[in-house]
């Protein structure tokens, strides 16, 4: 067509004569209206293709609505795979060799085992029902070393239900992982679109494991999850990658310590410690360690210990791979298991920090400590001072590495009531207090009011939409709505429950990016009224959906579908005696003596859910 377009354009200019011009604007117009159709025929592909893995569809959507092609690492493809290769496996050998076995780490190594409770020492047969079960759990994903595509097994369950549930089998009864799994190949990711392209240390590895090692995995993740659950073997304030557990539950419950302790005047520092490769740094014999503390034993720590050996990686660029480079220490990336045992092989630090009477809350390695004072203290509390000598030389134990240069310090309450003294040094860093902080994806300012997080998501969603309508003329509205759904009401939906009491003028802020978004997927104009809009769509207004967010935890949290220091938050109403309101399960609500300020009453989650849940209970 663009030829043709082509040609009746030149006939045009030499002609010059309306007929010839006539024919020319309308070739020009079909022709538009199936560039039309096919870039909306292509967007709608690409997107529907993508609909169900985030990471995908983000990239998708940068691709279409930016002009800026991927760098070109490296015109020798094998040379840039080899060093990709070399940098990856160096950084962790260099970083473990600044960290060798102290005395610490050698006294729990020769110490004996503590466990004394259950026991987890030889797993469950698995039946071929569980290995239909285990093969729709997970995504298919297919690594390059796959001998077949993984939706070509899911497939044909009737196939490989027997063999696989052979294999399955004949791994967790001998306690050994199968060697031919233990390789991993490795996508270096750029962290940030604005690094320099050139300087390896800006990617991050991203693993990539074969499909029948994941399902296997699986099947021991499975019964291993329910015995730590069983007996609480993990700190019930880690919240990393546990059922009913998130990002949003430990910072709920942060801000809810934070705020009913400024309640009662005191002041506060909340510290976010940094650590360098910390999945890439976890020492196999200290793990082996503790994973007998908490009572595996038997078969199930042979197999583990056979799953962490003899690991190697490959990295992929350009079709090619990289030799293979073997791994001393770590939990795999991308393993289903790593998660878990990260989390059992950081048990004692939480331990520790809670026996010097400071709060601690972890996901995964993000830790976050905080000490809550009275009065005006002139200098940091000595138990601050132990606490970080503590925690330094715990980490050094571990052989772990502690990042001071990156770790943050927020200071809490009246600037009347800030430490006149120096903070203490961590690791030989002296600590300085920032005046905002960022803990998992959210900004905290010395008030917690949440201005600098509120202004952070408009500016970045407002942007998305900037990008949603370049390619809106393009697409269709199911798939319109999925671009919507991931680039901006993600961003509305992420720790909204922390939004709870926030003044009009920020919440109005979140409602104008709502209003924006609902407009731009049905079509309408500015002067349409926008509730209609809203309810066309099934959108709550920020308001409530703030409210629905608070009450949906309240309800998890109180019937054990959350986890227990947001259950601990809450108590059902107990009257003295007999009332109609006996049978209603509402809460109880903090008095006035609990709850001074009224500002921490409508915005500390403790104070804030109970109102609203009996709110609901009553209607």
């Amino acid at each position: 067509m663009k030829r043709e377009l082509r040609r009746l354009e030149r006939v045009w200019r030499g002609a010059r004569d309306g007929a010839s011009r006539t024919s020319y604007r309308v070739f020009m117009k079909t022709y538009e209206m199936a560039v039309k159709a096919a870039k909306k025929s292509y967007f709608s592909a690409s997107i529907a293709s993508a609909s169900s893995r985030p990471a995908q569809l983000f990239s998708i959507i940068r691709s279409l609505t930016s002009l800026e092609g991927q760098p070109n690492l490296n015109n020798n493809l094998t040379h840039s795979c080899e060093a990709f290769a070399s940098f990856f496996a160096e950084k962790v050998l260099l970083l473990r060799h600044d960290l060798p076995a102290n005395l610490d780490t050698i006294k729990e190594l020769e110490a004996p085992r503590l466990s004394s409770g259950p026991v987890l020492d030889h797993f469950d047969w698995i039946s071929p029902a569980d290995v239909d079960r285990l093969l729709r759990a997970g995504k298919p994903t297919t690594c390059p070393l796959d001998p077949c595509p993984s939706w070509l097994i899911r497939a044909c369950p009737d196939e490989v239900r027997a063999p696989l549930g052979d294999i399955i089998n004949l791994s967790l009864g001998t306690g050994t992982f199968p060697g031919e799994l233990k390789e991993a190949v490795v996508h270096p990711l750029l962290k940030k679109t604005s690094l320099d392209p050139l300087d390896l240390s800006n990617y991050r590895p991203v693993s990539n494991l074969p499909f029948l090692g994941k399902v296997i995995e699986r099947a021991v993740a499975e019964q291993l999850g329910r015995f730590l659950d069983e007996t609480s073997a993990l700190d019930p304030f880690q919240s990393g990658f546990r059922a009913g557990h998130g990002t949003e539950t430990a910072l709920v419950a942060l801000t809810d310590d934070l705020r009913r302790q400024l309640d009662r005047g005191r002041s506060g520092l909340l510290i976010l410690l940094d650590l360098s490769a910390a999945f890439d740094m976890v020492d196999h014999e200290l793990l082996d360690h503790r994973l007998a503390d908490v009572g595996i034993q038997g078969t199930v720590l042979q197999w583990l210990r056979s799953f962490l050996s003899g690991r190697g990686q490959r990295v992929a660029l350009g079709g090619e791979l990289s030799s293979c480079h073997s791994l001393v220490c770590g939990v795999p990336q991308g393993a289903i298991l790593s998660p878990m045992l990260f989390n059992i092989f950081m048990r004692p630090l939480a331990q520790l920090v809670r026996s010097f009477g400071l709060g601690c809350h972890q996901y995964a390695d993000d830790t976050q400590l905080y000490l809550l004072m009275d009065g005006h203290p002139d200098s940091a509390p000595d138990t601050l001072i132990r606490c970080l000598e503590a925690v330094a030389g715990w980490l050094r134990g571990s052989r772990l590495k502690l990042n001071p240069s990156k770790t943050e310090v927020l200071w809490l309450g009246r600037d009347d009531m800030r430490l006149r003294g120096q903070l203490p040094s961590l690791a030989w860093v002296q600590l300085v207090p920032a005046p905002s902080v960022k803990s998992l994806g959210v900004i905290f300012n010395t008030s917690l009011s949440m201005e600098a997080q509120i202004a952070a998501i408009t500016k970045a969603a407002f942007f998305h939409l900037r990008q949603a309508k370049q390619l809106a003329p393009y697409l269709s509205r199911p798939d319109l709505a999925t671009v919507i759904h991931a680039t901006v009401t993600s961003r509305l939906d992420y720790c909204d429950s922390l939004y709870v009491g926030l003044p009009l003028r920020l919440t109005q802020k979140l409602q104008r990016v709502q209003n924006a978004a609902a407009r731009l997927l049905t079509g309408s104009s500015l002067r349409d009224h926008i509730h209609p809009v809203l309810y066309q769509l099934h959108w709550l207004p920020v308001e409530y959906r703030i409210r629905f967010k608070v009450l949906v935890l309240t309800f998890k949290a109180l019937y054990g579908l959350g986890p227990s220091y947001l259950r601990d938050r809450l108590s059902w109403y107990a009257p003295q005696r007999n009332l109609r309101s006996s049978n209603k399960n509402i809460l109880k609500v903090p008095g006035h003596r609990e709850v001074r300020l009224a500002s921490t009453r409508a915005r500390a989650f403790s104070a804030a859910a109970p109102t609203w849940w009996n709110a609901l209970c009553r209607t």
